[in-house]
């Protein structure tokens, strides 16, 4: 069973991803990331630039060689579930990934902002509706991404 994890009241949801995604990279976690084209945006110059000596690898969907896509842990998308794609999904946008059977683990960054707030509920809801179980992070982190 696919399992959903949610961080809630996140200030600052493209910091937060990027800090995930570089220990995801560092513990061999692929993952595919989805959100709108503007945060990937962001979140790809945050990949690029927050720490010299920490790069993560990552490419951005659709355009990236099916060479690049292999050896590439991070996978930045504005749609989800390519095929091939990492079977860990982080989700910075306001759908729900739309075949979780295909997934490990999904998860859900959620703002602070309250109408963003209420489409994490809405999704949580979603979840909940095809029989997932979602959780929430205990200490703002996953034990592992």
């Amino acid at each position: 069973m696919t399992e959903v994890e949610f961080h809630t009241g996140v200030a600052d949801t493209v910091v937060f991803a990027a800090r995930l995604l570089r220990r995801a990279a560092r513990q061999g976690v692929r993952v595919q990331v989805t959100a709108p084209a503007d945060v990937l945006a962001l979140l790809d110059r945050n990949l690029w630039t927050a720490e010299a000596q920490d790069f993560v690898p990552h490419v951005r969907m659709p355009g990236a060689s099916a060479a690049a896509l292999a050896r590439t842990p991070i996978w930045l998308t504005a749609e989800a579930l390519q095929e091939g794609a990492p079977r860990v999904l982080m989700n910075l946008g306001a759908e729900q990934a739309p075949d979780t059977a295909a997934l490990d683990r999904v998860i859900e960054i959620v703002s602070s902002d309250p109408d963003l707030a209420a489409e994490g509920r809405d999704r949580w809801r979603a979840y909940k509706a095809i029989g997932l179980a979602p959780k929430l992070a205990q200490d703002g982190e996953p034990s592992n991404a």
